[in-house]
């Protein structure tokens, strides 16, 4: 059936007045998050806008270094987006992450690995969440660590990348449990002294602290 051929002018169409700063900003985010589904993605941003929770924008262009060894897909700035979208809980439901995980057009076969390394059946407590998937950025822990810092603090780029102690030893505590080759009492002994170490700073871990402490 043909379309009709009908005729419309300016009073018949009604565009609204925030429209085009709609637009304008979504496009801009869509230039610094790059994602690898546009429309997947778009649906994420619209659905969160629509319902006042934090978008899934990075806060910069990130170029990820890719390796054929280590190309898992996620990179610092987006495991920074879910903090954000999920850490007002403490225990997360699986299908919000799952949600939040596509809409970021990460693979989901790497989500399900990551949630395997804990029992996470009655829900995903985030922060422990938080840990591994910085361990699947890092590697190491002390590396693990450095993202973690990196993510979390409240200092500008390229600062000390501070966060709080207890933060910080409950991160490093759940990330050393899951290392065989780490025994409790190695963990304790490590925490104690960077503990002493930062009690002049309010308490506060910088990358610089536990990394020498680390080596020492």
């Amino acid at each position: 059936m043909p379309v009709p051929d009908v005729m419309f002018c300016a009073q018949q169409i009604h565009v609204p007045p925030e429209l085009p700063d709609i637009m304008k900003q979504f496009t801009k985010a869509a230039i610094r998050t790059q994602p690898r589904d546009v429309l997947q993605w778009s649906y994420g941003y619209f659905y969160a806008l629509s319902r006042g929770e934090p978008l899934p924008v990075k806060e910069r262009v990130e170029i990820p270094v890719a390796t054929q060894k280590n190309d898992t897909g996620l990179t610092p700035g987006l495991l920074k987006i879910l903090h954000k979208q999920l850490s007002e809980k403490e225990v997360v439901e699986i299908s919000d992450l799952q949600r939040k995980w596509k809409n970021l057009c990460l693979p989901m076969e790497q989500l399900h690995s990551l949630l395997r390394l804990d029992n996470f059946a009655d829900g995903v407590e985030w922060m422990k969440f938080f840990a591994i998937a910085c361990s699947a950025l890092g590697g190491s822990l002390l590396s693990s660590m450095k993202h973690a810092c990196e993510i979390l603090t409240n200092d500008p780029e390229g600062g000390a990348a501070r966060i709080p102690y207890d933060t910080f030893a409950f991160l490093y505590s759940y990330l050393a449990s899951l290392d065989e080759e780490i025994s409790e009492e190695v963990t304790q002994s490590f925490l104690h002294a960077l503990k002493e170490q930062v009690s002049r700073k309010d308490y506060m871990v910088g990358l610089a602290d536990f990394t020498v402490k680390k080596k020492t």
